[in-house]
């Protein structure tokens, strides 16, 4: 709905309309606002505003820019401008309640609630609970959570921030009530944060060890900062007090940030960026929020913003390290290779305790094609795991590609098959280490088994597929190899490789004439490594190649 809303406020204003002075930054803004390049359209409209426009379209279109950017003043700013104008406004009332909830202005709050709402039952009813308790009425907070639990689409929303509210003012009985599903209502849906405020509420009942083996329970089938850090301290001797929502606003924060999950790949990014903005402004700390900000940009290609944004985790946060991992990637992304392996090198001083820190070195020291470092970095990984489980056969996995291409296959076999023990029938690792054995000319029969299986698992994987055509050519099974080599191509049209696979194969058919337009075709996707012998093929012909190599026919296996 946003990306519609966001698209047409650029479209309706007809150029020709505006004055000379305006038209450069309405079409930067234009052109902007489609790329979703919020920074860039954010100063267009901008300029735009200081030169005193007024068209509504426009107008509306630089409220919501403001808003996603998390300029709630600058958005509230244009609904003013609007409002003199007696122009109405879908996003005015979303910005102004963002920045009344911030100010602790609740009588505007409470008059855009009252005036038609801003964003339907959900976020209202729990924004409505908040704003009574921030006015200190309590028991009609209560009544406001409990109003929106009668609504059974909303029951487990209405009865979790009644926990929260309860815990909050330190009835933690009446919270553990709720949150433990003994309160008749039935259980709430799990979620990292709710449970770590079960976990908070049982703690300040004396309940350690309830809470403990809640949260190791919640560990071992997730991944949440958050709770890794409360299970650490419950084993030691820390103080685990409740400090999920500490104010009423803290409580503001938390509604924004729910819907904003809620929303997150059912809506429209940009909806779903507004609220998730919300909830960091109401709740700078709020670093969940803040990832999810970050997440929602990097989907639109806003890498630069996605960093600048987890550059606002505190460090001494819990999710500190994670965040970190997050901007690690986003610099990747943007080819920054030094900057991602620094931040990541940090934190193996700074968090050298977690395996997560190690493995994520690892992977990008594999990306970038350093495997040797690579290899070194998943080592430690694996030396800290306490018991290797099935979660971590992707650890082996990795390793196991860096020693292949070490050459160290003895290792890599280990490591394919190890990762194979935890997670049977992975399609990703039969196909890697069927391919490898065939490569290695051992154990042949295995490998096709291997590869049968993963293109069972997988059927529509260009480069599964194209693994068994090319354990079938080079088992000298050439007839047999075209079909799925053909739809190797037909599934991964661009990459270079299976392309030439299939020039190859149709070589050893007798479709030569084929085979070179393959070759060409391989040629024009950038082949890199596989340039000069495809280049050499098309001039001498497989077969002259072969010998060249000192190999003709099919292979065989070797001990």
């Amino acid at each position: 709905m946003f990306r519609s809303l966001l698209l047409a406020a650029t479209c309706l204003a007809p150029l020709p309309a505006l004055s000379q002075g305006l038209a450069g930054p309405y079409l930067s803004a234009r052109i902007a606002g489609f790329n979703n390049d919020y920074e860039a359209a954010g100063a267009s409209y901008a300029d735009l505003v200081e030169q005193g426009e007024t068209t509504p379209q426009i107008l509306e279109n630089a409220l919501i820019i403001y808003s996603v950017l998390g300029d709630f003043d600058s958005a509230v700013d244009v609904a003013d401008i609007l409002t003199q104008d007696g122009q109405p406004s879908q996003f005015a009332a979303s910005a102004r309640m963002v920045v009344a909830l911030r100010d602790g202005d609740l009588a505007t709050a409470r008059d855009l609630l009252d005036d038609g709402g801003i964003a339907g039952p959900l976020l209202d009813g729990l924004l409505d609970g908040w704003i009574l308790a921030e006015e200190g009425d309590i028991e009609g907070a209560l009544a406001a959570f409990d109003a929106l639990a009668d609504q059974e689409a909303f029951t487990p929303f209405g009865l979790r921030h009644k926990a929260y509210l309860l815990a909050m003012t330190g009835d933690m009985e009446q919270a553990d009530e709720i949150m433990s599903g003994r309160s008749g209502d039935g259980l709430l849906n799990a979620t990292a944060r709710g449970i770590a405020a079960h976990g908070q509420v049982m703690a300040q009942l004396g309940r350690r060890d309830d809470a403990l083996e809640l949260v190791t329970k919640a560990n071992d089938a997730t991944s949440s900062a958050l709770l890794r850090d409360m299970q650490a301290r419950l084993q030691g001797d820390d103080d685990v007090p409740f400090d999920l929502i500490r104010t009423p606003q803290d409580g503001m924060a938390e509604a924004y940030f729910i819907f904003a999950a809620l929303l997150a790949g059912d809506s429209s990014a940009t909806f779903t960026l507004l609220n998730a903005r919300a909830a960091s402004a109401l709740r700078p700390d709020h670093v969940e929020a803040l990832v999810l900000i970050a997440q929602l940009l990097e989907q639109q290609d806003q890498l630069d913003l996605a960093a600048m944004v987890l550059d606002a985790v505190p460090s001494e946060d819990p999710a500190f390290y994670e965040a970190e991992i997050a901007r690690a990637d986003i610099l990747l992304a943007t080819n920054d290779d030094d900057a991602a392996v620094q931040a990541l090198r940090s934190l193996t001083d700074s968090d050298g305790d977690k395996v997560e820190v190690w493995a994520a070195l690892a992977d990008a020291l594999r990306r970038l094609d350093r495997f040797d470092e690579s290899a070194s970095a998943y080592d430690r990984a694996i030396e800290m795991l306490a018991e290797v489980t099935e979660r971590n056969w992707l650890l082996f996995y990795a390793r196991g590609i860096a020693r292949e291409r070490l050459d160290d296959w003895p290792g890599a076999e280990r490591d394919f098959r190890r990762a194979l023990e935890l997670n049977p029938g992975n399609p990703n690792v039969l196909n890697y280490l069927g391919y490898g054995l065939v490569e290695q000319r051992i154990k042949l029969d295995e490998a096709l088994d291997m590869i049968e299986q993963a293109v069972e698992a997988r059927p529509n994987d260009g480069f599964i597929a194209d693994s068994l055509a090319w354990v079938l050519y080079r088992l000298g099974r050439y007839e047999e190899a075209v079909e799925p080599m053909e739809r190797a191509v037909m599934l991964t049209p661009l990459d270079p490789l299976i392309n030439d696979h299939l020039g190859d194969v149709l070589w050893a058919v007798d479709r030569k004439r084929e085979a070179r337009f393959q070759w060409r075709r391989a040629l024009s996707l950038d082949p890199q490594e596989q340039e000069d012998r495809i280049r050499r093929k098309l001039e001498v012909g497989l077969d002259v190649v072969l010998e060249e190599e000192g190999g003709v026919g099919p292979i065989e296996a070797v001990d």
